[in-house]
């Protein structure tokens, strides 16, 4: 089956390089900032994301894993002892559907009282059924709840995304 990609690989880091640009212009303010990534192509879009941002920002850019089972999203944990206090975080993945993933991840930074939080997605859907905004979007699509968005990354590289 051919793939219908909404992003190439070019078009997926040029956006990637977008966002940086604003995460930068909205905290130029912090001295540090930390990407907390959701488990899978979440966190390996935080790992590029950090590398852009490091070409870029005067400030100190952690990185951390929320490991979070989908399919029982209040099993959700943080897996890093970094200091969350006074700091900005930001919530990255690969592609809001729901948005029931990505607000389960915020509920484990809650407790660390982080100065502020944001988040970040390459690809937003505007079906949405859990009342969440999306601070930083590479690209929004009007979808059907039947089409599904997939984000390639392989070995730390982005491949695009394409409408399954």
């Amino acid at each position: 089956m051919e793939r219908k990609y909404i992003l190439s690989a070019e078009k997926a880091l040029m956006k990637l390089r977008r966002m940086s640009f604003e995460v930068l212009e909205r905290n130029n303010k912090e001295t540090e900032l930390i990407l907390a990534g959701i488990k899978g192509n979440g966190f390996a879009i935080a790992q590029i994301l950090k590398s852009v941002l490091e070409e870029i920002t005067p400030f100190k850019v952690s990185l951390i894993l929320i490991d979070i089972d989908k399919k029982q999203p209040l099993h959700c944990s943080l897996q890093s002892e970094i200091d969350f206090q006074d700091k900005v975080v930001i919530v990255v993945d690969d592609v809001v559907n729901s948005g029931k993933t990505l607000i389960y991840s915020l509920l484990p930074l809650l407790t660390e009282s982080p100065k502020k939080i944001e988040t970040l997605t390459l690809v937003e859907r505007s079906y949405k059924t859990h009342p969440i905004h999306v601070d930083y979007v590479g690209v929004s699509l009007s979808t059907t709840f039947h089409d599904h968005i997939i984000v390639e990354v392989e070995n730390g590289r982005l491949g695009g995304a394409y409408l399954h």
